[in-house]
């Protein structure tokens, strides 16, 4: 009897991370997240083939920066007409939009190909502490990035 998956619908099976933003770095954090949704913390991952997981992010808005980017970092977006190009300083996109900060992070850090989208689409990003996604939680990380895995018994409802 073989002893491998191969690339069965085991192998692609989809777990949730739960990430802590709190005092979080956003750069650091955000590489951890990339590779969590492409899967290339799996032996099965391939480029080519989606196989990524879940993740859950809380606590967005208490996200950190390096050094002098909160008040320098702009955030650049261009309408497609003359004059059409909009700038917005990080505290302003903070105080309006914590979770497109880490998204455009995150987004920056995937590849640019049609599985870009979809790995986004498992990108799940809450301002506060509460989310509607606890009971499929199955691991989660701490401020080190260290990972913790869960007993889903022992998850209070």
């Amino acid at each position: 009897m073989s002893q491998s998956i191969g690339k069965t619908a085991l192998a692609y099976a989809r777990v949730w991370h739960l990430v802590d933003a709190k005092q979080r770095v956003l750069g650091r954090m955000s590489v951890g997240i990339a590779e969590t949704l492409m899967g290339k913390h799996k032996p099965i991952y391939d480029p080519a083939s989606d196989c990524g997981d879940y993740v859950v992010v809380i606590n967005a808005k208490a996200v950190k920066t390096t050094g002098t980017k909160a008040t320098d970092k702009l955030y650049r977006s261009h309408s497609g007409y003359p004059g059409g190009l909009k700038e917005t300083t990080f505290e302003n996109l903070m105080a309006k939009d914590p979770d497109g900060i880490i998204r455009k992070a995150v987004s920056g850090m995937l590849p640019k190909n049609r599985l870009r989208e979809p790995r986004l689409g498992r990108l799940f990003i809450f301002e506060g502490e509460v989310h509607p996604y606890e009971q499929n939680i199955v691991k989660r990380y701490d401020a080190l990035g260290k990972e913790t895995y869960l007993d889903p018994s022992k998850i209070d409802a």
